[in-house]
């Protein structure tokens, strides 16, 4: 039992790979920012060796570059990269929606979702934006767990990752996000029923009037980078 709890133990690099990736999607490193390896080893109590393999990672995930003894700079995003990235979801997540209704899972394993959609209504009845972002990403980290394509998954979990500075930035700046969460739920009882062509479809719409929603209010706010 020991040696279990010893090999499910992180390895100092995936502890601090998951603070520095928290960090930066939480804007505590905003866009821009230039830190020293030694900086964050200092500042997260470990040493530079996990510091350095958790640079090197988070710049594959496109969320900073990684400069020989000059650190890593936390990437910026611009309203173009976010066309960019929402035409690379509007492509995968609909794929992703039609594989999971494919695999006519039972609701048992459709928790996940399940349990997303109910916390994103109540955090609309409370007017809870915060709560509704969180539930939100738990709907579309599920979706893409679920889908059956460990890649697919893979390739939608990064570009999510780059857009969530964007999604919280304009957190406040939306409607009450009743009608995606609407969007959320009828896609949801597309996949229970095993209608994929619909669950697809439904999805795209949605993506694509998101985005557009949140491109728009990016452009409005003036800013060039995020």
């Amino acid at each position: 039992m020991a040696d279990a709890l010893r090999t499910s133990r992180p390895t100092a690099a995936e502890v601090a790979y998951q603070r520095l990736r928290t960090m930066i999607l939480d804007n505590h490193l905003p866009p821009g920012a230039q830190w020293l390896e030694a900086e964050l080893a200092l500042e997260l109590g470990l040493s530079r060796t996990p510091v350095r393999e958790a640079m090197l990672r988070l710049q594959q995930d496109g969320l900073v570059s990684v400069t020989p003894r000059h650190g890593m700079r936390v990437a910026a995003i611009s309203p173009a990269d976010m066309r960019d990235i929402y035409d690379v979801l509007e492509s995968l997540e609909p794929k992703a929606a039609e594989l999971l209704a494919r695999r006519n899972l039972p609701e048992a394993d459709l928790a996940p979702l399940l349990s997303a959609c109910d916390a994103m209504e109540t955090a609309i009845a409370r007017q809870d934006r915060a709560a509704w972002a969180q539930a939100d990403e738990g709907f579309h980290r599920g979706l893409a767990e679920l889908c059956g394509n460990r890649r697919l998954a893979a390739m939608v979990m990064q570009v999510w990752d780059q857009s969530h500075r964007a999604r919280m930035f304009t957190l406040n700046m939306r409607p009450l996000p009743e009608r995606s969460t609407a969007e959320h739920r009828a896609t949801l009882d597309a996949i229970r029923a095993g209608d994929a062509e619909s669950a697809r479809e439904m999805y795209r719409r949605h993506r694509q009037r998101g985005g557009a929603e949140l491109i728009a209010l990016i452009e409005r706010s003036g800013l060039a980078w995020l």
